[in-house]
Parts: C-alpha cells; structure tokens; sequence
C-alpha cells in the first residue's frame, strides 16, 4: 500500500528574482530531510537560481516543469 504524501505548492508567480529563491529557501527551513516542495515561477531566471540554491544548499531537484506561462520545480530537502 503506497502511503499518500501531499506535497506543499509554494506560488512564487509574479515575483523577480532574487525572491523566488530567498522565499523558497525560507519555506524550506521549517521542512524535515526528504520532505518535497513545488516551486512554481514565472521569473526566467529561475531556471539558473533554482538549480544552484539546491546545488549550494544540498537540495535535490527532483523535477523541472514547463507548464502555461510559468516553471515548475519539485525539491527535495536535503540534510543541510
């Protein structure tokens, strides 16, 4: 039996950089190791921020998702 395990969306839409990371770093601190987050933003530079706050910080980027206007990322916190 596979347990179901919801995964918080964090709505960054709308916001430049650098606050889609600096909030995504913020909602995660109150996260457990292993627990997985949806970053969705509109700011074209996330594709370069979001990778490299989860490399820096020890976060796995699960997914990356092109969606209607805007990108999706699924991380996992890491032990950092």
């Amino acid at each position: 039996m596979t347990a179901n395990v919801s995964i918080t969306v964090l709505d960054l839409r709308g916001l430049n950089c650098p606050l889609p990371v600096l909030k995504t770093q913020k909602a995660m601190r109150s996260m457990i190791v292993g627990e997985k987050i949806w970053v969705e933003t509109t700011d074209p530079l996330s594709a370069i921020d979001i990778p490299s706050f989860c490399a820096n910080d020890g976060h796995m980027l699960q997914e990356t998702e092109e969606t209607d206007g805007f990108q999706r990322y699924l991380i996992e916190k890491g032990a950092s």
